[in-house]
């Protein structure tokens, strides 16, 4: 019985996941583009494979394809955010926040003003120069920013 009270109320969301997904695409073809960064490969975080497993009846089937839909939404604009970020505002919080993006740990300290001046070139062109998983880096050297502790 729950599950006919609750199922409207879950699959509801994936309205605004196909609007987040798509309105992310857009973002990014448009202002990556602009600013010559690497866009994120949606295949990579939005994954349909646990359709196929034969122990799962149709609508456990139908659950596993809206759970790695939404989930790998929230992942694609996750790392779209994250690249945002970096290229914007690469600070760490004053505050500490509960589970941050991979890129955070690099950046740079809070207040740390001469750093942001200094170093905010050096993580665009890091960013711009990020080689996709699964590609060469044809010997290109990626910069890293020094971890000022």
């Amino acid at each position: 019985m729950d599950s006919y009270v609750s199922a409207p109320v879950i699959y509801s969301l994936i309205i605004p996941f196909v609007l987040i997904d798509g309105w992310a695409s857009f973002y990014q073809a448009i202002c990556f583009r602009l600013y010559r960064l690497p866009r994120v490969r949606r295949a990579n975080y939005i994954m349909f494979d646990r359709r196929h497993l034969a122990y799962l009846n149709w609508i456990e089937a139908l659950n596993c394809l809206y759970c790695g839909y939404a989930n790998g939404v929230v992942a694609y604009v996750r790392e779209i955010g994250s690249r945002t970020e970096q290229y914007w505002c690469p600070i760490k919080h004053a505050l500490r926040i509960s589970d941050p993006h991979q890129r955070y740990y690099s950046f740079l300290e809070f207040g740390d003003a001469e750093g942001y001046r200094s170093r905010l070139e050096t993580f665009r062109e890091q960013l711009r120069l990020e080689v996709p998983a699964g590609f060469a880096t044809a010997g290109v050297e990626i910069p890293k920013p020094d971890a000022k502790r």
